[in-house]
């Protein structure tokens, strides 16, 4: 217990006196918040950045609360552990606002990208941050992206990550996301495109 207390100590204390950004996504087991963090770091490194992406490390079963972790840095990122003070987040499923504390740790100002058909005014407990929604299902449905009772948003979303934060360019995202994604590549980044184009934000 006193090794993980200084593990969380040292993360916040080296995120806080860092230049280091560092993002979670909140998912659930299968809709591949890995993949996006994993497409994520690829479209950074394109931009000559050093990045770091992983999972979390507790098991992953379909449908359960899941998470994934990016740190990006302009020099080499030792840090090893969880991210315990995020930059940003991404949230892929928003019921998981009601059985998780997904804006835990989060910095105030921070940004919290939202897979929503409502507006970020329609969620007012957040005031201490950042809101964007984007309606990524009907995105990911419009293209063909998994089905409509489950649609494939994970790579959609980071076209909105990228419009709002602006840590990393579209089309490093759209190149990534081509090069990567072996199956429907047309129509996923034409998915990363149009969450780009049609992300909300509390200042619209």
């Amino acid at each position: 217990m006193r090794a993980g207390n200084n593990t969380l100590t040292f993360s916040i204390l080296f995120s806080i006196f860092s230049e280091m950004i560092e993002i979670r996504i909140h998912g659930r087991g299968g809709q591949g918040a890995f993949t996006a963090s994993n497409l994520l770091a690829s479209a950074l490194f394109k931009e000559e950045k050093h990045v770091q992406s992983f999972p979390s490390f507790n098991a992953e079963r379909r449908g359960a609360p899941t998470a994934a972790f990016i740190r990006i840095d302009d020099s080499i990122i030792r840090l090893r552990c969880e991210v315990y003070t995020p930059d940003h987040l991404i949230v892929l499923d928003p019921t998981l606002f009601t059985i998780v504390d997904v804006t835990h740790g989060l910095k105030d100002g921070g940004w919290i990208i939202i897979n929503s058909d409502k507006r970020p005014d329609d969620f007012p407990s957040f005031t201490k941050f950042k809101v964007a929604t984007v309606d990524a299902n009907s995105i990911a449905v419009k293209h063909h992206l998994g089905s409509h009772t489950a649609p494939i948003v994970n790579t959609a979303i980071l076209g909105a990550f990228s419009k709002i934060t602006g840590i990393v360019g579209i089309d490093a995202v759209l190149a990534v996301v081509e090069e990567s994604i072996p199956l429907k590549k047309g129509e996923n980044v034409a998915a990363a495109r149009e969450t780009y184009e049609k992300v909300n934000t509390t200042e619209d």
